[in-house]
């Protein structure tokens, strides 16, 4: 049923049909819920009134109370004009001025009349100036209290309008007296006519010592103090984050309900065998724990989903084969899926490389598999004689079938979408195990929103025997030295990745860049042979290139971020990244990754130019500082926020927060987390009485344009 708040904007007092289109296209604001949604990014403490003579040009505001005494015109070009007022505060003399808007200041503002003025000072012609200020009638002031003053955030066509924070400001306050009249005129003893309706029953902000929805709204636009900022603050936070964990925990909860799983009841033969007489190395005790999660799992009888988080060369695929080796041993088929034709070929290697003679059948299915070949395999996955396939998103095709779909194992999940991976599962007429892979590490807090409904495991230690690779920055007039370390790599039978960064806005550069390094290069090592791939190259060229690097016929490869996922080159112990400070921090983990899978000492090199701006000079530190790809993600959270991490935006579940910080509001996070699981525990079904506030609240955000997609 829609409420005042509901209302269009363009009911508000003072907004017109012009206001109307620009809140509207602009800020995204359309009705009065959506302006009281509309948080200040910053607050200014407006307590103090100053004298002129108390002010310094060091400050960073003033508020002085005065009136003006008059105003003075200077043409600074033909069509624009320069106005100044000469203010005082009844002792001394001090100007404002105009470069834009000063005919409606000319035109508004009396002489005589007490306003409060409010903005930053500077000297001109050895007096206090300040332009552009803040001018407010004393009276308005003093009546709405001079507290903490909201600032809110415009767009530059919206400053360019001459719209200021003050309009969203007056706006807002408009809006509240609206309220406070409804509020009057209502019966006292009829709750449910409030405007602004409670959203979290009494029960959990009594427990988390939460204060109510309309203090909260009140004192984050208008504060009374810092106390009440924050108090308003940790309530809209924990607020959101409560109906986002709300979703995925009652969608993880129904999800494992209807889905009975698979009985993996025996561990026979075939793993057994595996780990007797096959296993290359001694297993890590973070790659026992994990295959011990995944066994209690798929013998549990409800559906698996989980996801396994592990660094490049932690040893995920080997858990994953293991993995399919219980599925196969309980008379179930297994399939594999990768994002990329190259990273399903390796897989397929790999896992033929393990298996070595073992009485298993494995076969792969992309885009390049044709012919005859082709329908022999799906002819054969049918009648089940195919035991494990490994695949692309050629393996979603209605044309595959399945004989007994047991387990599906998901490499690099953010790049598959969650129709695709559906698909994949309703081959089996009971749902198969999932186990979702990834080799970009993911902030705890971060996993909790993105994978919510995923069990997840982590191989956080690295199989014996690698060495940390070592990570240098080194300036780019610094390459001639660079080169020569180079030379001595390649002499001692390594080979050596060299990145280029190719970003889309600028893509033509980076890729005539490329060329033209790649030339250089050529110039520079002319007793080496090179190879060279960039993603706008023809798939059989790109193929033919990276295979020349992988079978060690070119000993330097050149490339942009084609090579992040799925290269496996355990030779290859140099990876040199240039313009590395163009590149976010996981993206230069993952490029990292390409090398130190062999035995040898490998390293990168980060290149970039001197001048760097805070920012990246902390990304380069951090590579330098460690090879944690968790602490490396965390840090990586914090400095771009979770909107642009590498796979979220892919992943199904939008950041569209207004309020909250999954990087910085961890422990809010976990509450928020905690009290769902709490609810759902108790209320599986959704239907205790005490819990209707809360079904309602999910069903109104479902309908706004939050995506609340289920991850998985």
């Amino acid at each position: 049923m829609p409420t005042i708040l509901d209302t269009e904007i363009k009911y508000l007092a003072g907004v017109g049909p012009q206001r109307e289109k620009m809140l509207r296209d602009e800020l995204g604001i359309h009705t009065f819920n959506d302006l009281l949604q509309y948080f200040p990014y910053k607050y200014i403490d407006r307590s103090k009134i100053y004298r002129i003579r108390e002010v310094t040009t060091e400050m960073p505001y003033i508020q002085i109370k005065g009136h003006i005494m008059g105003f003075e015109t200077f043409k600074t070009s033909p069509r624009k004009e320069r106005v100044v007022a000469h203010f005082t505060d009844g002792e001394s003399i001090m100007d404002l001025t105009w470069f834009a808007g000063g005919k409606y200041a000319k035109t508004n503002y009396k002489i005589g009349k007490e306003y409060i003025i409010f903005g930053k000072p500077n000297v001109f012609n050895g007096r206090i100036n300040v332009a552009q200020p803040d001018v407010d009638p004393a009276e308005e002031m003093q009546t709405q209290g001079m507290g903490m003053q909201p600032y809110y955030s415009l767009t530059e066509k919206m400053r360019k309008a001459g719209y200021s924070s003050r309009f969203i400001e007056r706006l807002v306050r408009k809006l509240f007296e609206r309220l406070d009249n409804i509020i009057a005129i209502s019966p006292t003893d009829s709750p449910s006519v409030h405007p602004i309706s409670e959203t979290l029953p009494d029960f959990i902000r009594n427990r988390r010592n939460l204060g109510s929805r309309e203090y909260a709204l009140r004192n984050i636009h208008f504060p009374k103090d810092a106390k009440a900022l924050e108090a308003a603050r940790v309530r809209l936070k924990f607020e959101e984050l409560f109906y986002v964990q709300l979703n995925i925990v009652r969608y993880a909860s129904d999800h494992r309900r209807k889905y009975r799983g698979l009985v993996f009841s025996r561990i026979g033969e075939k793993f057994n065998g595996f780990f007797h007489d096959y296993l290359p190395f001694e297993l890590t005790g973070a790659q026992k724990r994990v295959i011990r999660e995944i066994r209690t799992d798929v013998g549990s009888g409800r559906q698996m989903n989980r996801l396994l988080q592990g660094d490049v060369g932690s040893g995920k695929t080997l858990v994953a084969l293991m993995s399919m080796l219980i599925a196969l041993d309980n008379g179930y088929q297994a399939c594999i899926m990768a994002p990329t034709e190259i990273l399903a070929e390796q897989h397929l290697n790999t896992i033929r490389q393990f298996l070595g003679d073992m009485d298993i059948r494995v076969e792969l299915l992309t885009g390049m598999v044709k012919g005859k070949k082709r329908q022999t395999i799906l002819s054969d996955l049918a009648l089940g004689k195919v035991d494990i396939l490994v695949g692309t998103h050629a393996v979603i095709e209605d044309t595959v079938v399945f004989w007994q779909l047991g387990l599906v194992v998901v490499d690099e999940q953010h790049r598959f979408g969650v129709a695709q991976r559906a698909k994949l599962w309703g081959k089996s007429s009971t749902p198969p195990h999932v186990l979702v892979m990834t080799a970009t590490p993911i902030p705890r807090t971060l996993a909790m929103t993105l994978y919510g409904d995923l069990d997840v495991s982590v191989i956080d230690e690295l199989p014996p025997g690698r060495k940390p690779i070592h990570t240098q920055h080194v300036f780019d007039t610094q390459l001639p030295r660079l080169y020569e370390s180079i030379r001595q790599q390649v002499r001692l039978g390594r080979q050596v990745y060299v990145v280029f960064p190719l970003i889309e806005e600028s893509e033509k550069i980076d890729l005539k860049n490329l060329e033209d390094g790649f030339e250089v290069l050529r110039e520079v090592f002319p007793e080496f042979r090179l190879s060279k791939v960039h993603g706008k190259m023809k798939a059989k060229d790109k193929e033919e290139e990276m295979q020349r690097f992988v079978s060690g016929e070119t000993q330097m490869l050149v490339a942009t971020t084609v090579i992040e996922v799925g290269v496996n080159v355990p030779n290859a112990s140099v990876m040199v990244i240039l313009e590395a400070q163009r590149f976010g921090l996981s993206q230069l983990h993952q490029l990292r990754g390409r090398v130190g899978r062999g035995a040898d000492q490998s390293y990168c090199i980060l290149v970039t130019p001197y001048k760097l701006s805070d920012d990246t000079r902390k990304r380069i530190d951090i590579m330098c500082d460690t090879n944690d790809g968790f602490r490396i993600a965390e840090a990586d959270l914090k400095l771009r926020g979770p909107g642009d991490l590498e796979g979220t935006q892919q992943s199904g579940m939008a950041f569209d927060l207004k309020i909250a910080d999954i990087a910085r509001d961890g422990l809010l996070v976990q509450l928020a987390r905690d009290e769902a699981q709490n609810i759902i525990t108790k209320d599986p079904d959704c239907n205790l009485p005490e819990h209707e506030m809360l079904w309602q609240r999910l069903r109104e955000l479902k309908k706004t344009n939050i995506d609340w997609s289920a991850i998985s």
